[in-house]
């Protein structure tokens, strides 16, 4: 019984102090893109910026709320940008944020060191 006791008590010791780690996971990839899809066709093809890509923009950036969030959210727009290659209009993409009336900490541009974001 005293073992069980023990084991319990470990259990729950380890939950305490992985759950303030769970609650800091990064954003994925797949949420990115997701938030972000509306808006391929304007970083393309320009034209008007959609209602719809305004929206992730937003809710992508309130997603954000930690330094590892926001270096992880780079990196994937920054996978995303290559994916699109020659396609992504690099002033669009650079401009975005702005249209959307989103301050982010960042630029928007493939030079921007990820790392470094805060």
């Amino acid at each position: 019984m005293e073992g069980l006791l023990k084991l319990s008590t470990l259990v729950i010791v380890c939950m305490l102090v992985s759950a303030p780690m769970a609650s800091e996971a990064a954003i994925s990839c797949g949420a990115v893109a997701s938030n972000l899809g509306q808006c391929i066709n304007y970083l393309t093809r320009g034209g008007f910026v959609p209602r719809g890509c305004c929206s992730g923009v937003r809710r992508l950036n309130s997603m954000a709320r930690t330094t590892r969030d926001r270096q992880q959210a780079c990196r994937c727009i920054q996978g995303a940008a290559r994916a699109l290659g020659s396609r992504l209009n690099p002033g669009r993409a650079a401009r975005l944020p702005g249209a959307c009336r989103v301050r982010i900490s960042y630029p928007i541009s493939a030079r921007t060191n990820c790392n470094k974001v805060r």
